[in-house]
């Protein structure tokens, strides 16, 4: 009984405190621009309630490691990364998928400034690489879209408003689909 009692205590205790056994901490930038409610960024990337961008790009600490999140420091606030949606995904992978180690605002300088604006609405282009596509949108969810490569990737605006982006042979966005109030939301004219 006793044992039992300090095994539920420590699955306790590692749901609120951070863990380094999964990594060292580390800075670098955000890869894509996330959505933030102040303490909390989803890999869903939802557009709701009171979230503002968090824009690709922005300096990231991560200082550790809990169940299914990383805890990072953006603008000297703690926030957390929330695994949601791609736990095939290992928290480390899953951690440097989001912050990495090259700053992505040198690659977006590079871009054509109707490409930038885009990213920098975090909305979409015809024609845009799958690597501008993460930039505006995050990336699609690891559930939902396994294979990076894939033809189409599944995301969704809002928990109720799924778009997809479809890729042609070059790995260009070919199309996106999604209906006409989502469209005019993630696609820039």
């Amino acid at each position: 009984m006793i044992v039992r009692l300090a095994l539920c205590a420590a699955f306790a205790a590692s749901l609120s405190t951070p863990v380094l056994a999964q990594s060292e901490p580390f800075e670098g930038y955000l890869c894509c621009n996330m959505r933030s409610d102040g303490s909390w960024i989803s890999d869903s990337n939802y557009a709701e309630g009171n979230q503002r961008v968090i824009p690709a790009g922005t300096p990231v600490k991560v200082t550790g490691y809990g169940r299914q999140r990383v805890y990072v420091e953006i603008d000297g606030k703690k926030q957390a990364i929330g695994n949601d949606y791609s736990r095939n995904l290992d928290l480390k992978t899953f951690a440097q998928r989001y912050v990495v180690s090259e700053d992505p605002r040198a690659k977006l300088a590079t871009f054509s400034p109707k490409v930038r604006a885009a990213i920098e609405a975090s909305q979409l282009l015809p024609g845009m690489t799958r690597e501008q596509v993460w930039m505006a949108a995050g990336y699609p969810m690891a559930s939902e879209n396994p294979d990076l490569s894939a033809k189409i990737w599944r995301f969704w605006r809002s928990s109720f408003n799924e778009f997809q982006v479809v890729f042609d042979a070059a790995g260009k966005v070919k199309d996106i689909v999604a209906d006409p109030a989502t469209r005019t939301l993630v696609v820039a004219e």
